[in-house]
């Protein structure tokens, strides 16, 4: 069907900007992730507790990816790093394009690990590649425990998942084992970190596996993931 080729068509082209912002980032010895979650689950406040935590020990830039307000970029701003914000306006995901301009609006000589918060959703953003080495799903105990085995691609095309929220475990409805295999029956290697941003329990373990990706090479994290 011509629809398909279409999609094919423009997957390709994203795809082929992706690989020259990699290698752009790469060039300029930075390490990149893609943080991708439903709306609400947490993704701004794990960005800023993660600043807060490495601020004196490693830079950070942000591409902030909203489909409208600024009101996240504000916040990954305060926090203390450099942030562009991207409005899509109504798309449900970034695009490598979108990502190729918002890295010119950052001054990239000063940053060693770049965080781009895609669009709140567990199904476009999956299949479009923004030149990331690395693509964390974020899942949350107040968003129900069924998300692994609704949106399999989304956990397939992740090599680390992280379960925020931990401190509302007494109040809601939620199976942590349940989420943890059936992350794992999808992907085996993905890597799962427990944590609440609101208490802190688990954020070091996070910051600490953070701060030796950032200082491991692209070609290293690009061979071992899946």
């Amino acid at each position: 069907m011509p629809r398909i080729t279409i999609a094919q068509n423009i997957l390709a082209s994203n795809d082929t900007i992706a690989q020259e912002l990699r290698e752009l980032l790469t060039a300029h010895n930075i390490r990149t992730f893609n943080i991708m979650s439903s709306p609400g689950a947490g993704k701004t406040s794990l960005l800023e507790q993660t600043i807060r935590r490495l601020r004196g020990q490693m830079t950070l830039g942000v591409i902030e990816g909203d489909i409208e307000t600024t009101a996240d970029a504000e916040r990954i701003e305060a926090a203390g790093a450099q942030t562009v914000q991207i409005n899509t306006r109504g798309a449900c995901h970034l695009e490598a394009h979108m990502i190729r301009d918002a890295l010119q609006q950052l001054d990239l000589s000063a940053i060693r690990l770049l965080a781009i918060e895609n669009i709140g959703n567990l199904v476009c953003p999956a299949a479009w590649q923004l030149g990331e080495d690395l693509r964390v799903v974020l899942v949350s105990t107040s968003e129900g425990d069924d998300k692994p085995a609704k949106y399999p691609h989304m956990f397939a095309t992740s090599q680390v998942m992280v379960v925020n929220k931990l401190d509302l475990l007494p109040y809601v409805d939620y199976d942590l084992e349940k989420v943890r295999r059936e992350a794992l029956a999808i992907n085996p290697r993905l890597q799962i970190f427990e944590l609440s941003c609101r208490t802190g329990e688990g954020l070091a373990a996070w910051c600490t596996w953070l701060t030796a990706f950032a200082q491991a090479s692209s070609e290293s994290t690009q061979a071992a993931l899946p």
